[in-house]
Order: C-alpha cells, then structure tokens, then sequence
C-alpha cells in the first residue's frame, strides 16, 4: 500500500466531518501553527516533557517520511484560506532486533478544543491497515497515566491490549490483526456517529434561510413561510444580500453577520453561489447544511464537476450535507415542528420515516401521506445524495424513538455495500420499505438524468433487497399500503388469514388475492364457527371468509372480530365493510375498533372500506389505535403477503 496519497472522509463521534490524508513535506507550517495551539499539558502529554517550539529538524523529520517505516495522518479542516491541521497519529518502526517481530511505536496528538470527539480513535482506525500492509505485526505506545482521553483511544479500540504500568506510565501492546471485536467496536462507532450527524439536521433550535425572499413563488420564500407556518420551535435567521426585512424578521446579507448560534442553514442560492455560500457556512461554525439549489450533477458534466467540488468542501470543512437538487426536510415532532421544504403540505405525526431521492414525487408523497392520515415521524428529500445518503439515515432511523417504519424511494445506490451492511441489522429492529425506480431501461436512463442516479441492474437490487431483509413493492402505492400496516399493526405471525365481511363479493375477491400471493384462509374450529352461529343470521356464512350479511350491525362486528380473531388457527384478521342504508358508517367504525381491541396483539387487523367516503375518526379509537384502511380487497392482501 503506497500511503503517501492516502486520503479519507470521516464522521466524528458528535456528527462532525473531518478530512483525513497523508502527512506531507509542504505541512512543516500547517504543522509548525498546530504545536502553537496546543496547551502545555497537550504537549507534555505528547512528549513527556515541556517544549516551547519545533525545531527544523524535528519538522523535517515530522514531515518527510518513506511511508514505510514510518507514516503519519493528519485530521484537517478547511477554511476559505487555507486548510489547518487539528490533528497528527504516526507510527515508526522500532529496531528490536533481527528475530523480533516488526513492531512500531504509535502516538497522537490532537488539537485541545477537537479532543473528545473521536479523531484519536479514527487516526489510530487509518493507520492500522497501513501498517498492517507493510508487515508490522504489533503497535506499541506509551502513555501517561492522567492522560485519560489518549488511554480511551486504546482501551475501547477492540484489540486485544496487553497493558503494564510504570512509575505513572501505561504501556500498551496489541497486535495489528483484525479481530471481531475491532471490526464490531469501528462498525459501532461509525453507526453512532453517522446517527448523530444524522440527528443534528432534525433537533436544530435555529435555522438560517440562505436565498430567503420576500416574491411570492420563489423558492427562498417558500422556504421561509413553511418554517413560520409549521409553528418552528426555534429561531428564524434569513439570509438575503440587500433586503433589511422580511415578513417582520430581520435580514442580514450574510451568514456570518448573524450575532447567535445557527444549527442549520437551507441553502437557496442560483448553483454558481453555492460554495462560496458553504465557506460562509463553515466560517459561522454550522455543522448541516441542506441544499435545496439544483444544477449540479443532474445536469451535465460540468455540473457533476461542480457537486463534485462540492461534496469535498463540505466534508472538509466540518459540514454535512442533505442534496444538492433537493426540496428539504421535515420533523413532525411537537418540540421541533419544522417544515424546512418548499411543499407546503405537512403530514401528521407519527411513526412512518420517508426518504425519497425525486424532490417533485416527495410532494406528492407528503400529499398522499396526509390524505391518508398516515402518520410520518421525519421526511427528507436527498436529491443527488451528494454527502447524506439514505445508508445515512437507514443508521439514524434504527435509533430514532420516534420511527417505527422506514419508507425509501431509491433512483440509486451511494454505496450498495454499505447498504447490504446496515439494512439487514436495521430491518430486525424495524421494517424497510422500499420502491427501486429504474426497473428498465427506459427507467435508468430516466433517473440517471433526473437525480444523477447511477442505473442498478434490476436483478442485483432484487437479490440486495432479499439479503437485507429490505420490503420491495411495485407501486408508490403498494408501498404506503404496506406502511400503513405496519406502522399501526405487528408484522403477522404467519400466513393464515381470516376474512369478515358484510357482502360475499369483495370476501371472494380478497381469498382470491391471499392464495395468489401464498396467502391462506384457514377453516375455522368448530368452536369458533359454533360461537358465530350464535350471534349471526341463519343467512350468514361461517365459513372463511365469515360472511354476515348486509344486515350486519356494530354490535355483530365487534362480537365476530373477537370471536375469530381469538381462533388460535388464524394469524391476522381482514375486515370488509361495503356501505348499506340500514347502518351508519362511523357506528360500523366503532365496532370494528372495539373489536380489535379484543384481539390478541400479535395478530395483525386491517379494514377494507369499499367506499369514497372519508374514513370514521372512529376506526382509530379503539384500545389498539389506528386500523389501516383499505380502499380495495387486492391492495389489503398486497401490503398482508408484502408484511
């Protein structure tokens, strides 16, 4: 491995980004204003001793190296001058003899203000298989005992570490092998902190409006009156080169004139002013950033260039970002209440995350969603998915209290290997749904023009989706189908279904759409059928499905859906109601959700509601909450066989 052009981007345990690379000659300065911002206690921890300065020597011996024998990193950040070093982890190769195994010292030093946020621990992650390559065997390091932060690195880095102490030294040993436990502890910690990044775009307490206007139609305007409209917990800062108000807020012309902290900033500028825009961004000390501004690489090659040039300033200036080409992000939660999106639909809480690539179909999707009533817990839209990507928030969403069901509109995948090792753990804790666009041809060139999607072979995406786990549907459609169920409902414990209807039809139609799908509808037992045959008409049906007749009232639904959803031969029930004259629609609701209130709470229960009508308030008044309600017996048994 030639490590003289080494070069990684990283996420920091807070959710920071940091840039990681090769020591070089042209460093000796960048190095040289390091030393000078340590503290005292940072360089005796460093060098056992204390130092005033670095001799030129010393900086040319920190600096010029053969990669081989002796390799050093460092951690940088960058500004519009210049980038600055925060951060050294190096390694030199000891001579202990002809027989010895090939070990080499290792030591860190790391900027006292950037100390506690993981570099160490990162440096220490990029400079193991370096060495690794080049046949060191063991890593060796001395550390003082009261420096804590440094013992940390050590301690928690997953190798096995052969630990002695003395007169107030520690000196640690440990073998430059992969084991489980390192590979398991770095997965970690990359999965928290990728999650904490994550996190930072939702919970933020001020947002700056960078392109904000006061013209009805634009985009910055739009941005703007969604935040105010949504009721934003926090503070509202736009950003706007010559006006001095607007809508009663006060305006600066840049974002580095705002007095107070900002979290995020919406960045809705034409695409040539964007990365000056970023440098404002990184200068003001914001860590997210979320890039509404389209002409990037869904454009052409000069723009790819463009986004490209983009994404590297981003993460090596500490940022990250949601887009470019994207309509934003929302949070329902009530301490947060943001609508950071130029739609002005916002769907209503609950436990559903959304994640779509294509900015104009996330409109529809939020129109949907709220039509439905289906509840989402946050939307993004990730456009090119330039920096975040949907591996990002798949690792946000496993710990997010607040999401039950990922939703995904995929045109692509960033990094399908990364995909196939977060969905899998991701999709035992909670279920991903997901529509793949760009099933043909005609589709891939679509999408790769569209949000610079890169066209998967539609085989491989089936294969992926299978391995991890991951809820694959046809249809936009299909796909809130199966989030309405599982966001109320338990995933169903096993094929067996039973069907409860007042019409014979539909009930024939749904057992028609279960068997196709490897669905079944079992015979009830007799004790289930003589329980039914005492509080239904003589004209009913006590086969499955349970046909009660459209004379079927409140009280006979609640009383059926607890007599068969307690059949120890069914796994989930399907209630089918086709409005007549002699009942009241909300009253049937109502029994239907204290009938499924009755059910055991593993089986799954679902309505089918073959009307134009609004759904009753009712059906989601019940002990068990919300019953997803379908408009036809086909889409019920899609998003059953689906779960």
């Amino acid at each position: 491995m030639d490590a003289r052009n080494y070069n990684a981007d990283e996420i920091l345990r807070d959710g920071g980004s940091i840039h990681l690379r090769a020591i070089r000659p042209d460093d000796k300065q960048r190095l040289l204003d390091l030393f000078h911002r340590l503290s005292q206690e940072t360089i005796y921890f460093r060098f056992f001793r204390a130092k005033k300065r670095l001799s030129d020597e010393e900086l040319q011996g920190f600096t010029e190296l053969d990669f081989v024998d002796r390799v050093a990193l460092v951690a940088t950040l960058r500004n519009a001058e210049d980038e600055r070093i925060i951060a050294v982890g190096r390694y030199s190769v000891l001579d202990l003899g002809k027989d010895a195994p090939k070990t080499a010292e290792v030591a860190f030093a790391v900027q006292d203000e950037y100390q506690g946020r993981g570099i160490g621990t990162l440096l220490l992650d990029h400079l193991i298989p370096i060495a690794r390559a080049h046949g060191i065997v063991e890593f060796e390091a001395d550390v003082l005992g009261e420096n804590n932060r440094m013992l940390e690195v050590f301690s928690k880095s997953g190798f096995e570490i052969k630990r002695s102490l003395e007169e107030g030294v520690f000196h640690f040993l440990f073998p430059t092998k992969e084991t489980d436990e390192h590979r398991g502890a770095r997965l970690q910690r990359e999965r928290v902190a990728t999650a904490s990044s994550v996190r930072n775009f939702f919970e933020p307490q001020s947002v700056a409006v960078i392109g904000a206007s006061d013209k009805g139609g634009s985009i910055g305007g739009a941005l703007l009156s969604n935040l105010r409209k949504a009721g934003f917990a926090g503070k509202l800062y736009p950003v706007h080169p010559s006006l001095k108000e607007i809508d009663g807020l006060a305006c600066v012309a840049s974002v580095t004139e705002i007095e107070g902290k900002v979290d995020l900033a919406l960045i809705a500028v034409p695409a040539a002013g964007v990365e000056s825009v970023i440098h404002d961004c990184s200068a003001k000390g914001i860590r997210s950033v979320v890039v509404i501004s389209a002409g990037f690489a869904e454009t052409d090659e000069n723009g790819a260039e463009a986004e490209a040039r983009l994404r590297t300033l981003v993460r090596e200036s500490g940022l990250r970002m949601v887009g470019p080409n994207c309509m934003g992000i929302q949070n329902t939660d009530r301490r947060v209440s943001m609508n950071a999106t130029f739609a002005a639909a916002m769907p209503p809480a609950g436990s559903i995350g959304v994640l779509t690539q294509s900015g104009a179909l996330g409109i529809a999707i939020l129109d949907y969603v709220k039509e439905r009533g289906l509840g989402v817990s946050s939307f993004v839209s990730v456009g090119n998915s330039a920096d975040v990507s949907s591996n990002d928030l798949l690792a946000y969403w496993a710990e997010d209290p607040a999401t039950d069901v990922i939703v995904l509109y995929l045109e692509s995948f960033g990094d399908p290997r990364k995909f196939a090792q977060i969905a899998p753990e991701v999709a035992r804790k909670k279920p991903i749904v997901a529509v793949k666009s760009g099933r043909s041809q005609a589709g891939s060139r679509a999408a790769s023009s569209h949000s610079a999607a890169l066209a998967s072979l539609d085989v491989a995406v089936d294969a992926l989706f299978d391995q991890a786990g991951v809820i694959r549907t046809n249809t936009l459609k299909e796909l809130f189908d199966v989030a309405a169920l599982l966001s109320s409902q338990p995933p169903p414990p096993g094929p067996r279904v039973a069907v409860i209807t007042n019409a014979g039809g539909p009930g024939i139609l749904l057992a028609d759409a279960c068997e196709s799908l490897g669905l079944k509808l079992p015979e009830l037992s007799s004790l289930t059928r003589a329980r039914l045959e005492s509080v239904l008409p003589p004209a009913a049906s006590l086969a499955n499905p349970v046909d009660m007749i459209a004379s079927a009232t409140p009280e006979q639904y609640e009383e059926v859906i607890e007599i068969v959803g307690r059949d120890s031969e069914v796994d989930c029930v399907v209630v089918i109601y086709v409005p007549v004259q002699v009942t009241k629609f909300s009253d049937i609701a109502a029994g239907i959700a204290k009938g499924a209130g009755t059910v055991p709470r593993e089986k799954p229960v679902m309505s089918v509601l073959l009307t134009s009508q609004k759904t009753p308030h009712k059906l989601h008044t019940g002990k068990r909450g919300a019953i997803p309600a379908f408009r036809f017996p086909e889409d019920a048994a899609q998003a059953l066989a689906a779960a």
